[in-house]
């Protein structure tokens, strides 16, 4: 007990540490954020002391923890991270990274007043919607589109528009579950329609959609299970037989893509994704897709279709309050406007960019890395071939072989090492595989290998 009391007098007083001149001259930026941070020291070496423990109570070392302490308050939560996992749309960590225009567009219009909702050419009020919806029309041959805030709002939306106290025929093998927890018959329920399941897990016949067809029915729903498959002995109902069969019954056919590929992947090795002009090619009336998946854009939902039944969702008061925002309505539409030059799409758009790089640029690129990796004492590193992911929930089936860069170190574990990268400056996110610390090249952005490089340094005690 008397070593515990004379350890807490020996805690520095807070204006003695105000006092030192590293602390004066952070203060100058900001008096309360350094005075919180000297107390949040002062407090958790108070709780150390009392839990047994004999922490560094000198002077300089209490400024170094404060000066620690302060920096990590001053950082904004929502930050950027390098991603070195290779998952390439990381839901996590914000899938698709978007295209330098895109954000410059964003900023363009954050910075000052703007044409959201105000036609310049008739000088009056205008439709922020109208900024995409030929844009849109134009790349899918959709004759309607509409734009809310993500996928789960535009099923949302199109549901409580056309299925409002209405059934939906849906096959049971597609009742997907999205992330967060959120599933797609709990997003029917809360637009007003009921769900009928059809058919089993893995097999859906076109007789199971049609024997359930009652005068309550208002849709067929097709859902693209875009974050996982089934496999083996299955059978599912085509977009193309729905849509033969809604012309029969005179029902319309809506189809929720998710994933919204408007390039064919198989050039970039990729099979078995649907594209938005397929879905459209298909026939369905109505279908909707994410912005931030496999478009490469900012999160938004899209749905296009016929006018007829866009027109009336553009009516429906619930499209104000999921209505997409200024900001991402120009990320949007900067990220379209290069769809319209196909051979700029790999060289502009980062998700194809990634994507698209060979195993030779990869494995250079890694090269790279390594070289600058040589000054880190105690670091072992070397090439590793891995394989990656699309991610985002899409082509949940298909593996990205790729080069990673695998280190592990003398005195600090790969545990260790991992953790410490993850509390830097721009955290560095990496993933263990067999006791090494992996960075994916295909994810890597190759302007921050000096900064990882440092960070190595500072983390495995190297840096002087």
């Amino acid at each position: 007990m008397e070593i515990k009391k004379e350890l807490l007098r020996s805690i520095p007083k807070v204006d003695e540490v105000l006092a030192q001149p590293q602390v004066k001259k952070a203060m100058e930026e900001g008096r309360s954020q350094v005075t919180d941070g000297v107390r949040q020291v002062l407090d958790g070496l108070r709780e150390q002391i009392l839990r047994g423990e004999e922490p560094d109570l000198t002077l300089e070392g209490v400024t170094r923890a404060v000066l620690q302490q302060v920096e990590e308050n001053s950082r904004m939560s929502l930050r950027p991270v390098i991603n070195g996992t290779g998952i390439v749309l990381h839901t996590n960590l914000g899938r698709a990274v978007m295209c330098h225009e895109a954000a410059q567009a964003a900023m363009d219009v954050a910075e000052n007043y703007n044409t959201l909702e105000y036609d310049c050419e008739k000088g009056r009020r205008g439709s922020r919607y109208s900024h995409v919806e030929d844009l849109i029309c134009r790349l899918t041959g959709a004759e309607a589109a509409l734009v809310v805030n993500n996928n789960a709002a535009a099923v949302m939306l199109v549901l409580g528009t056309m299925a409002k106290n209405k059934q939906l025929i849906v096959s049971r093998g597609e009742l997907v579950e999205i992330g967060g927890s959120f599933r797609v018959p709990e997003i029917m329920e809360q637009s007003n329609s009921t769900l009928l399941e059809v058919g089993t897990t893995n097999k859906t016949h076109p007789s199971d959609y049609e024997n359930a067809i009652g005068p309550d029915t208002a849709a067929f729903l097709k859902v693209h299970t875009s974050n996982y498959k089934i496999m083996g002995f299955t059978e599912e109902v085509s977009v193309e037989e729905l849509v033969e069969m809604g012309k029969r019954h005179d029902l319309p056919v809506i189809y929720d893509l998710g994933s919204g590929a408007l390039v064919d992947l198989a050039q970039y090795g990729i099979e078995s994704e649907p594209t938005v002009q397929q879905a459209m090619a298909a026939g369905a009336d109505v279908t909707s897709f994410s912005g931030d998946k496999l478009l490469g854009g900012p999160q938004a939902g899209i749905i296009i279709g016929k006018k007829k039944y866009v027109d009336a969702m553009k009516k429906n008061p619930l499209t104000r309050a999921l209505r997409i925002d200024k900001l991402t309505l120009a990320a949007l539409e900067a990220t379209l406007r290069i769809y319209l030059e196909p051979d700029e799409i790999a060289r502009k758009i980062p998700t194809y960019r990634m994507l698209s790089m060979s195993m030779d640029e990869l494995r250079s690129k890694g090269n790279r890395l390594l070289r600058r990796l040589k000054k880190v004492p105690g670091l072992s590193c070397a090439l590793s071939q891995e394989e990656g992911q699309v991610g985002g929930g899409s082509v949940p089936t298909q593996m990205l072989p790729t080069w990673a860069v695998a280190m592990e170190h003398e005195s600090v574990t790969v545990d260790q090492m991992e953790s410490r990268l993850r509390s830097c400056r721009i955290p560095v996110i990496g993933r263990i595989s067999k006791d090494r610390l992996l960075l994916d090249m295909r994810t890597v952005q190759e302007e921050y290998f000096g900064y990882i490089a440092q960070c190595l340094l500072e983390v495995t005690g190297g840096a002087k």
